[in-house]
């Protein structure tokens, strides 16, 4: 069979990616299955559990300062409204924007919880009320990180995810110059650090490539509707300026049809041939797909089957057991 000059290219393009993948594994907000989300306590126990990168989400508060959190509001996973119950804006919502960083240290991190019921969105995680966790910003997680890849000799790196950046520029912000410019500040300048900065907006992705000039690499996350997006095509053009996507579960795997088949995308294979990394969200334990059986039958369908090159998950020690049972570590 004669292959066509594109094929070709196609392949040459794809292999380096597949000829020296090692599935890693991600923290999702770090070890978030055993502890509030975004705590230090929760990036130091992923840490320890052996994972490759931790998460990192990234909102500015009044005095511009890049701390993480996953949303650009306070009161699901903090006691705000008992600390500062007059700072809501009309919606009833307190946001990490209108305080200043001394005020959300204040603050005592729990799990999070539904807003309609004040309830754990996951009952049998770490309980309401114990301990005293904070917020930490950008800064100090990255050097509780470079500080346990110093004394344990590892290298982990950071994965951090700049959210609603256009959201943050109506506010008079510009969130990306910012966590850049702290970005540079610890090293991560080029595509050899250990570092992937992700984001759902695929212009402010484009403008931190083109305008913005960073060299570190970058993954498009995929959100709602992504049709354009995931084609052969769109995903070629994805990488001329990304070195990864990542898409939900539900991306890549939409259910099971009459005769008990996982339906697979074409994203993943797709993908690959564009050489790009893949690397899906979010694995957990206690929120699996409606089409999975167990935690290891998921692990299995998307690292041995799909061929993903990574997960973000809410457990790194289930995941690392999984791999180096699977003869993947």
């Amino acid at each position: 069979m004669r292959l066509s000059i594109l094929t070709l290219l196609s392949l040459l393009t794809a292999f380096p990616v597949m000829a020296q993948r090692k599935p890693i594994i991600i923290a999702h907000r770090g070890a978030s299955g055993y502890l509030p989300e975004h705590t230090l306590a929760a990036k130091a126990l992923a840490y320890g559990m052996g994972t490759d990168y931790i998460e990192q989400d990234v909102v500015l508060t009044a005095d511009n300062i890049p701390i993480v959190l996953h949303d650009i509001h306070l009161d699901t996973v903090t006691d705000v409204k008992d600390k500062y119950p007059d700072r809501a804006r009309e919606d009833g919502r307190f946001y990490a924007i209108d305080f200043t960083l001394s005020e959300i240290k204040s603050l005592r991190v729990h799990e999070r919880i539904n807003m309609g019921s004040g309830q754990p969105v996951f009952l049998n995680r770490f309980p309401l009320g114990r301990s005293t966790f904070t917020v930490p910003t950008l800064a100090e997680e990255i050097e509780l990180i470079q500080g346990l890849n110093q004394s344990t000799g590892k290298n982990v790196g950071i994965y951090p995810e700049i959210k609603y950046p256009a959201w943050h520029r109506e506010q008079g912000k510009d969130i990306s110059v910012i966590v850049l410019k702290t970005l540079t500040a610890y090293g991560y300048t080029d595509e050899n650090s250990k570092i992937y900065l992700q984001c759902f907006d695929p212009e402010e992705i484009k403008r931190i490539r083109y305008e913005l000039h960073a060299r570190i690499k970058l993954v498009q996350l995929l959100g709602g509707p992504v049709e354009k997006m995931v084609t052969p095509e769109g995903l070629e053009a994805l990488a001329g300026y990304v070195q990864g996507i990542g898409p939900s579960v539900w991306h890549l795997v939409t259910g099971k049809n009459n005769e008990g088949h996982f339906n697979i995308t074409a994203i993943t294979e797709n993908a690959h041939a564009a050489g790009l990394l893949v690397h899906p969200y979010t694995f957990r334990i206690d929120g699996l797909p409606s089409y999975i059986e167990n935690y290891d039958e998921l692990l299995q369908l998307f690292y041995l089957r799909l061929g993903v090159d990574g997960v973000f998950t809410d457990f790194p020690d289930r995941t690392l057991d999984f791999l180096k049972k699977n003869n993947l570590r």
